[in-house]
């Protein structure tokens, strides 16, 4: 529950607004108690599929980083620390980092990266077609 959490919290402050919107809308006179009850299931079922869904995606790709980096290979993270340089940093248990439950960490670095904002680096394939 605490890594829905963080992983959610932004896109549930999305999902609150827009149900909150919804809320006004369907509390005005006008509208019929039939609507205000599609509206209300509409609008939760739908932030529920997006935010479930998101979420789902999110964790299976952390779970895949995650094992690739525990067999030895490279994993390329967002760097929002240096904006002017390289946007992402390569991590590997080469260069001393370390996997602390969700978290990848170094002695060296002074912050770590969370698993959810990295990715498995590819290597390319190189064709010497002609």
């Amino acid at each position: 529950m605490n890594t829905f959490l963080i992983l959610e919290a932004g896109n549930l402050t999305i999902a609150a607004f827009f149900f909150l919107i919804a809320v006004i809308v369907a509390t005005r006179p006008f509208v019929r108690t039939v609507v205000k009850k599609t509206i209300f299931a509409a609008v939760l079922g739908l932030f529920t599929i997006i935010v479930g869904g998101h979420y789902y995606i999110t964790f299976e790709r952390m779970e895949g980083v995650k094992e690739v980096f525990s067999e030895g290979g490279d994993i390329v993270c967002e760097n929002r620390m240096h904006r002017k340089s390289a946007q992402g940093i390569v991590i590997s248990q080469k260069t001393a980092w370390n996997l602390d439950g969700d978290e990848f960490v170094n002695p060296d670095y002074n912050r770590g990266f969370h698993a959810a904002r990295c990715i498995v680096k590819i290597k390319p394939i190189v064709s010497l077609k002609k």
